[in-house]
């Protein structure tokens, strides 16, 4: 079992992570942490010899297809369908600063 889990080690990895804590979000943390690794020590508790590691229950399978030049839409035809198209491109909502 793995040594217990204090609000000093939390404040530790927190002041390592640049993390501002109040005293009240050490004492949550420290309690939430140390439930999830409380969680770890009971799965490494359980017997797993011979168990074959996964990393996917299921086996996974690449669906691939072979990269074609196709057919497909004109710029006009694609921005003739865009909610606000100016100069040949698409038109969106300013989000970062003024216009210049």
């Amino acid at each position: 079992m793995a040594a217990r889990l204090t609000r000093d080690d939390v404040a530790k990895v927190a002041h390592l992570a640049r993390l501002t804590l109040s005293d009240e979000e050490l004492d949550l943390f420290t309690d939430q942490l140390g439930q999830i690794l409380g969680h770890a020590d009971d799965i490494a508790a359980l017997k797993l010899d011979g168990v074959e590691a996964t990393a996917h229950p299921f086996g996974l399978v690449n669906v691939v297809r072979s990269d074609e030049v196709r057919a497909s839409l004109s710029r006009d035809e694609v921005l003739a369908m865009a909610p606000d198209a100016r100069e040949g491109r698409f038109a969106v909502p300013r989000i970062l600063g003024e216009a210049p």
